[in-house]
């Protein structure tokens, strides 16, 4: 690990702390314009979330309605009743987004996989930094008014589902998650800034808890608008 990648964990809780960890709780909010483009505004309206941090799944109570929840996998989502009973499923979710353009519109599915993966990402890091065959470096700072932020590049194995192989963090002089671009490959691959904010401590682990994502220049200048997606968590536990 690089001595940046050890500062970023200890500030987040610490790498023995989030191997403890099995399960992440968040009840929480989603926005933007990204769900209106795709046509499915305010299908995360209202979002409680079970992230299994070990391996790569999580599950969103209340999907698409009462009594259902939402069940990802990097190769399988699938809406179910509380009993297990499938309402509705896709293998290799990931295929289902080839060929979308900028509006192409989304079925429930297509949001379970998006926000599956990425909120695993986003809830798990910078523990995923971690995990088996992500190789990480430090780049050079990047300068903001009155501020410098050190930045790391990741680059995931294809065993991760996630935004895009290469992705880079921005970080403070605490250690603590600033920024995150990326170039989702599901959204076409256009550059995109996940800016964090509100960093509240939950059974020692440190979570951003409100986020939101603006598109970025070729100069990595971040745009005021429009806001893509926005994210808001509450009630977070540790298990």
């Amino acid at each position: 690990m690089t001595n940046l990648l050890d500062l970023i964990l200890e500030a987040h809780g610490g790498l023995q702390r989030w191997r403890e960890a099995t399960t992440i709780r968040a009840h929480g909010s989603m926005g933007g314009l990204l769900w209106t483009l795709r046509g499915q505004q305010g299908i995360l309206a209202t979002a409680d979330m079970t992230v299994e941090v070990q391996q790569q799944r999580m599950v969103y109570e209340g999907f698409t309605g009462p009594g259902l929840r939402g069940v990802f996998t990097p190769d399988r989502v699938a809406i179910e009743r509380r009993d297990g009973e499938v309402v509705a499923e896709r293998p290799s979710p990931r295929d289902a987004f080839a060929g979308h353009g900028p509006q192409t519109p989304w079925d429930e599915l297509h949001v379970l996989y998006f926000a599956g993966y990425a909120m695993w990402n986003y809830l798990t890091a910078p523990y995923l930094l971690t995990r088996p065959g992500v190789v990480v470096a430090e780049l050079e700072p990047w300068e903001e008014p009155g501020e410098t932020l050190r930045r790391l590049r990741a680059t995931f194995p294809d065993a991760i589902a996630t935004h895009a192989r290469e992705q880079t963090f921005y970080y403070d002089a605490a250690g603590l998650l600033r920024r995150h671009d990326y170039a989702a490959e599901v959204l076409g691959g256009t550059p995109a800034a996940h800016l964090c904010e509100k960093h509240e401590t939950t059974s020692g682990l440190v979570f951003p808890t409100h986020r939101y994502v603006l598109p970025i220049q070729e100069d990595a200048q971040v745009l005021l608008e429009p806001v893509l997606v926005t994210i808001d968590l509450t009630e977070i536990s540790i298990a």
